[in-house]
């Protein structure tokens, strides 16, 4: 960002990649949105609320109370379960500087732009139509990213914790320090992904652990 502050962060794996885009702050800066090269991402509200979720199979756009405006399915990974249900061009702006744009499973990419210059990241997939009969049921965001994401979370718990351990010293002071705002967010919206992803109980029970612990 123009303020020197990190703005997207690509990350590479065994796997493929993973680009996630932060909020404009120097520090606890939330997550805006995450994007795998695996198919599935996620987008949110200022507020933290889910604002997209996309998965190998099509997404969802979701307001901010959490209520679905409209889904879609990609093209190439129509089942025999259910219709096609075609998707209409999304532009967003997670913020001043960031824009996310959605054509197809294969056409999304994320757009930066301050000072006059700009960069574009594709984050689209694509999934080969012979794989179609193969693919899984339907889920919004994967274990590989709930856990992720929780073990941040965590580690922002941690660092918090010992932040509050320094100023002040004394034990009976420690019971008394509040978790800061963004904390509480993100702890929340790790907590909803938790139901409405498509996971194990155990897994579910796993991430309710470490973000509660």
């Amino acid at each position: 960002y123009p303020s020197g502050n990190l703005a997207v962060i690509v990350v590479r794996e065994k796997k493929g990649r993973i680009c996630i885009v932060q909020e404009d702050k120097p520090n606890n800066a939330e997550i805006q949105a995450v994007f795998m090269s695996n198919g599935r991402s996620t987008c949110y509200y200022p507020n933290g609320s889910v604002w997209i979720n996309m998965s190998i199979q099509g997404g969802q756009y979701l307001d901010q109370e959490g209520r679905r405006v409209r889904r879609w399915t990609w093209l190439n990974t129509i089942m025999s379960s259910g219709p096609h249900i075609p998707l209409s061009p999304i532009f967003i702006s997670l913020n001043q500087h960031v824009g996310v744009r959605i054509l197809g499973q294969d056409k999304i990419t994320v757009s930066f732009l301050a000072m006059g210059q700009q960069a574009k990241f594709s984050v689209g997939t694509k999934v080969q139509v012979s794989d179609a009969g193969r693919l899984p049921p339907p889920t919004w965001l994967g274990e590989d990213e709930l856990l992720l994401l929780a073990f941040r979370v965590r580690i922002l718990q941690l660092f918090d914790r010992l932040r509050g351990c320094l100023n002040f010293p004394s034990n009976e002071q420690w019971d008394k320090i509040k978790p800061p705002a963004y904390l509480t967010t993100q702890t929340l919206k790790i907590l909803q992904l938790c139901t409405t992803s498509d996971i194990s109980d155990e897994l579910r029970s796993s991430v309710r652990a470490i973000v509660n612990a």
